[in-house]
Order: C-alpha cells, then structure tokens, then sequence
C-alpha cells in the first residue's frame, strides 16, 4: 500500500503541449476513498490555495494522505504533499514532501531554479542541502498533476499512444509515461461518468506487480479530474474512488443519477 495512497493520486491526469487556464482554479477541492474491496483503508485529499512567491500570485497546491481505522494498526500512513506553481507557465517554484508510511520518513523541501534548471533540495531528516541538474520543464510530483490537466491535446490521442513528461522524485528526475487505453461510462456514487482511460508506466517490485499495475479513469470532460485508480498489488488490488468534491472550474458531465 505504500506509495499508493497518495502517489498514484498525485501521478495521474491526462494531456500535454501549451498550457490553458481552465481545467482548474483556486478553490478546487476534492477527497478521494481507498479501499480494498467495501473495507476503507484511509482518505486522500487535493485543494488548491493561492500564494505569494517571488512578488506575484500562484498556485498553492496541498495534497494529504492517511489512513483509518485498523489500517492504521496495519500500516500508518500520514502524508503531506505540496507545491507552488506559476500560474501562467505551470512551472513549479517549491514542493514539500513530509510523510510518515509505516515508519519510513521524509522531510524535505525543493527549491527550483528554472532558469538555470537547477534544484536545491534540503533534507531537514538527514540534516543536509544537496543541488541537483534538471531538464528545461521538470515538474513535481504534484504539480505534474496540475500541469498535465491543462494541456488541450488529450482528445485527440489514440488508443495505444504514450505521453511523457519529466519529473523529479526521490531526488532524481524520471520519465513519467502513460499509456491511453480508450473510453468508458464509469458508474459511480454520483452516477455515470463518461471518462478516458489512462495506464502510467511503473516500475514493477515489491509493491506493485508488474509494469502496467496501476489503471486510472478521468472525467472527459473539462475539468480532467481522476475519478477511479486501480492498482494491482503484489498480494490483492486497491482502489481509490472520487468520495466528494467542490470548486470544479468547468461543469462535471455526468450521464445519469443514481
């Protein structure tokens, strides 16, 4: 379960190219339920703030994650996720990642230099500052989320097409990969939602089975917001479900009421 409580919701969006304000603005607040089968394992949420960064407003994206009940007796997890990000370009100024996954701690802040395409991550854990050399458009972990919403090409991808972007993680960038797989009617607590499928390229180990684990389903409508993630696990499978929203830019399709 670690790494998917949180991460899977952070990875995943869809599209790419020039950028466009409209998939999302501030105020967008959405909770998302993780669960083995009826048996809720912990919560998920992801809101968008606004902020000041060098004299001028951006975006102040906040991602949590933890779980419940006995899954907590099982395996803890407290996580906190944030980025601020331009307005315009998407490019992110700072992210933060403090997490608690079962005893496996994190505590650092990064700090991007987009001119020089550069990063200075401080691990306040290990006491230690360390620069590192990134591509011209890295992104973070959250707002590669952010940042893939607003790209206007993702309708016209073909099932079996990849798209990619870079992204630093763990104190390294990688190749962030996903795969279109077509279209579906998802039924859900709020009715049927038309959605577009997506399956992100992971590495396969101890937690996941296999390359091509995880599947996730995305509203096709404007706002591109994840609505179902699926992931194949070494032992069992987890789903994370959209439980409740608010501040949605753009009108959410649904095609029929429960």
């Amino acid at each position: 379960m670690k790494k998917i409580i949180v991460l899977t919701l952070f990875f995943l969006s869809v599209s790419f190219d020039s950028l466009q304000e409209s998939a999302f603005d501030t105020g967008e607040w959405f909770k998302f339920r993780i669960h083995y089968g009826l048996v809720t394992a912990g919560y998920a949420t992801l809101e968008v703030k606004e902020a000041i960064k060098n004299n001028k407003k951006v975006f102040h994206a906040v991602g949590k994650g933890y779980t419940t009940g006995m899954s907590r007796w099982l395996f803890n997890v407290d996580d906190n996720y944030e980025t601020y990000f331009d307005k315009s370009t998407g490019k992110p100024y700072q992210y933060i990642r403090k997490i608690n996954e079962g005893g496996y701690t994190k505590n650092e802040e990064g700090f991007f230099n987009q001119d020089k395409n550069t990063i200075l991550v401080k691990d306040y854990k290990n006491n230690s500052n360390q620069t590192f050399t990134t591509s011209e458009n890295i992104q973070d972990i959250v707002s590669t989320f952010y940042y893939l919403r607003n790209h206007p090409l993702a309708n016209k991808l073909k099932v079996g097409e990849f798209l990619a972007i870079d992204m630093f993680f763990d104190q390294e960038s990688t190749k962030f990969k996903l795969k279109y797989l077509g279209k579906e009617d998802l039924e859900t607590k709020f009715g049927i939602i038309p959605c577009m499928i997506f399956r992100p390229l992971v590495q396969s180990g101890r937690v996941f089975k296999e390359q091509e684990s995880l599947t996730v389903w995305i509203s096709d409508d404007d706002n591109k917001i994840p609505i179902r993630i699926k992931a194949s696990l070494a032992i069992g499978s987890i789903k994370a479900d959209l439980e409740s929203f608010k501040g949605l830019s753009n009108p959410f399709t649904i095609k029929a009421t429960p």
